[in-house]
């Protein structure tokens, strides 16, 4: 069925949940985070261009301005991938302070601070 490719209802009321649960950054202070030095230093960078947290981040920024019901499969198939990087990222987390560490940073790229 179309629009189902990615899951029924519920499946989809489970990746909103657990998305917004993980993303807890509005989008104004993650698209200004995105436009700082440290975010473009943080992550893996293929070939020297944008890391791929960084990208996710501005694609976070979109499904977080787009109303629910206007959601695509490609929006909640991106949900759960970002739902999935959080998950184990926060999984790694180091020892001791982590305000100023490439690991908070990089989790900030896909819209968590776990500072906050």
């Amino acid at each position: 069925m179309a629009g189902e490719k990615h899951g029924g209802p519920q499946e989809r009321r489970e990746t909103w949940h657990d998305f917004h649960e993980l993303v807890n950054m509005e989008p104004a202070d993650l698209e200004k985070w995105l436009g700082s030095e440290r975010s473009r230093d943080a992550g893996q960078h293929k070939d020297g261009g944008e890391s791929t947290g960084h990208a996710a981040g501005r694609r976070i920024v979109e499904i977080l301005r787009t109303a629910e019901s206007d959601l695509t499969d490609d929006d909640y198939g991106h949900m759960r991938k970002v739902v999935g990087y959080m998950r184990r990222h926060l999984a790694q987390r180091p020892s001791g302070d982590v305000r100023d560490t490439k690991w908070r940073h990089s989790l900030m790229n896909w819209g968590h601070d776990p500072s906050a």
